[in-house]
């Protein structure tokens, strides 16, 4: 079949058996909502939000479009509003991976980062602000997939009746997390009316309010998650526990594993949503005791955290993933040689190389090594531009030990925390080294990491 539109692509994803985990009696069952030409399930409320808005009269092409967003749904409008003729304003929080805003902006969308750290009702809480430039701006209309009856509808309509046609009725369980509540609201529509006996399982993060007020009616502050995409510190509109029998919180580091492990085994690249369910559904089909067939999501695609939770070294920065402890400065270093991590240059590079090393891997200095590990100096970006305005370009070309900082300050691992500190506060970089190798470099943000995370994990 030859498709004319890209929106003609959104829906029917698969439905793939998940057997690498342990599973209980129960069958588990994936729906690959990743395959979203957007890459996320999100895809299927930004078409009917939409439209539902074209038929009510609301908006026209040429108007201006916004929403508060965690990047799906506004990846799933952007889509819609490119095909359509509308152009998009999206407030996106501070704590979204960079590759959800690259994309964004790559498709034309004008994007608004807010603070992260605040709740509902604060001025500059992502939904709020959306609000307030929806009536600054001329000819906006606010989306609002927190209390947009399209966003449900999107999934009573296309989602619910896929899962029952492609396990041809033989779905006992659908395992769902919470943002805007559009996917469990429109399931629950759905399946009270077709099968009402299915059971519907909230998988929340931990640091929501929503596992608590399932299953107590009531909810206290809420804390902190770093998956994103689901999770509030408020219930939505739109959110209906009519069918939620079981409801659990996963938090951050087992969802990260769980997601990871679900590439490694199965070759499923998921994005951190997918593991918060992912844990949610192992645990409801472990307590089991007769077989049942569990469905939940893979809500959309790991390229856009391959920054963060598939990024080794963001996890070890962030306290989600445990590397070895030798309890001496070696475990302050962030990039360490001993797992080739270390970014250097050589004495002979060009100077061009060294910039060209720095702007990729977005650091401000690189140790100068020879072989055997052998530090002859560090080259920084203060080396780098005293080198341009003393020969002008033609120091791109010149060799790196030309302009590298020779006087070095050097620690051997054993050294003491209160020397590192001193040595930090008056504005160098500490290189650790013994007779036998080269371990890396500390910098005041490696010691700040290392005192965050030990304060959280003595």
């Amino acid at each position: 079949m030859i498709y004319h539109d890209i929106l003609e692509l959104v829906g029917n994803t698969p439905l793939l058996e998940i057997r690498c985990f342990d599973t209980g009696p129960c069958r588990l069952l994936l729906k690959l909502e990743s395959q979203n030409p957007g890459g996320s399930i999100k895809d299927r409320i930004g078409i009917s939000m939409i439209e539902g808005a074209e038929r009510e009269g609301r908006i026209k092409p040429g108007d201006t479009l916004i929403e508060a967003t965690a990047g799906n749904t506004g990846l799933g409008l952007a889509l819609a509003a490119l095909r359509k003729g509308y152009k998009l304003v999206l407030v996106v929080p501070d704590k979204m991976s960079q590759e959800k805003i690259f994309h964004l902006r790559a498709m034309g969308v004008e994007i608004v980062m807010t603070r992260s750290d605040v709740e509902k009702g604060h001025p500059e809480y992502y939904q709020d602000l959306a609000l307030r430039l929806s009536r600054e701006i001329p000819n906006a209309f606010f989306v609002n997939q927190f209390d947009n009856p399209y966003n449900p509808l999107a999934h009573e309509t296309t989602t619910g009746p896929e899962i029952l046609e492609q396990t041809e009725g033989q779905v006992d369980a659908v395992v769902v997390g919470v943002g805007s509540a559009g996917t469990i609201g429109g399931l629950t529509r759905f399946f009270l009316k077709q099968k009402p006996s299915v059971e519907i399982v909230l998988a929340d993060p931990e640091g929501s309010i929503l596992t608590d007020y399932v299953r107590q009616g009531s909810y206290g502050r809420a804390g902190s998650w770093a998956v994103e995409g689901i999770g509030e510190d408020f219930v939505p509109k739109q959110f209906d526990k009519t069918l939620i029998r079981h409801a659990y919180a996963v938090s951050d580091r087992e969802a990260f594993d769980l997601a990871r492990t679900l590439l490694r085994k199965e070759g499923i690249f998921a994005g951190s949503s997918t593991g918060v369910l992912l844990g949610a559904a192992l645990r409801y089909a472990q307590k089991q005791s007769q077989p049942k067939t569990i469905v939940t999501f893979a809500c959309d695609t790991g390229s856009k955290y391959l920054s963060k939770m598939y990024n080794d070294y963001w996890l070890i920065d962030n306290g989600y993933m445990e590397r070895p402890r030798y309890g001496d400065l070696r475990d302050v270093i962030a990039r360490s040689t001993v797992d080739r991590s270390v970014i250097t240059v050589g004495p002979d590079d060009s100077l061009n190389q060294a910039l060209y090393r720095m702007r990729i891997y977005s650091i401000s200095q690189l140790p100068v090594v020879r072989e055997a590990n052998t530090v002859l100096g560090i080259l920084d970006e203060y080396d780098v531009l005293t080198a341009l305005e003393d020969h002008g370009p033609d120091a791109f070309q010149m060799p790196v030990s030309r302009f590298m900082t020779t006087q070095l300050i050097t620690l051997e691992p054993s050294s003491s925390f209160q020397e590192l500190a001193r040595i930090l506060r008056e504005g160098y970089t500490a290189i650790i080294v013994d007779r036998e190798r080269f371990y890396g470099l500390i910098t005041k943000i490696d010691y700040i990491n290392y005192l965050r995370l030990k304060e959280v994990n003595p």
